[in-house]
């Protein structure tokens, strides 16, 4: 990877929709050469892909929270299994399954308190092997920075 891969992934990073043509013009290279350097980083497994960024409270659902999940069984099929319903949920942006007090952290975005608790009653401490769940509510969301150098 070097300043050109970096300076491609940075444009698409500001706006993924930019054409080739326009993406090839503002790194300064080739069209033909920007297409190939997609390619190559897309196979790679550097870029994975890119999608819209959707603001959940225009669809409304402002209320964003982190439900901290501990499990009671750490079978690895098991863990498997609930990880895959996790993700699957309405309203869940994010699963991330880690080490600690807590097994799995969800952050959620729902329309209202009463949807968080029906999230929370209904698809996930109805699962057996969840012993127990904590809910954050969160009062601000912002993106950091990400992992691309200045």
């Amino acid at each position: 990877m070097d300043g050109t891969d970096l300076a491609i992934l940075t444009a698409l990073v500001e706006d993924g929709r930019m054409t080739n043509a326009a993406l090839a013009a503002r790194v300064g290279v080739a069209e033909s050469t920007c297409a190939y350097r997609i390619r190559a980083l897309r196979e790679s497994g550097v870029l994975t892909g890119i999608g819209a960024r959707i603001n959940p409270e225009a669809l409304g659902r402002p209320i964003h929270a982190i439900i901290k999940v501990r499990l009671g069984n750490h079978s690895r099929e098991l863990v498997h299994n609930l990880y895959d319903r996790l993700v699957k949920l309405p309203g869940v942006m994010t699963v991330f399954h880690v080490g600690g007090d807590d097994d799995f952290l969800l952050h959620v975005t729902v329309a209202s308190p009463q949807a968080l608790r029906d999230l929370i009653l209904e698809h996930v401490t109805t699962h057996p092997m969840v012993r127990q769940t904590e809910t954050q509510l969160v009062f601000e969301v912002r993106e950091g920075r990400g992992v691309l150098p200045d």
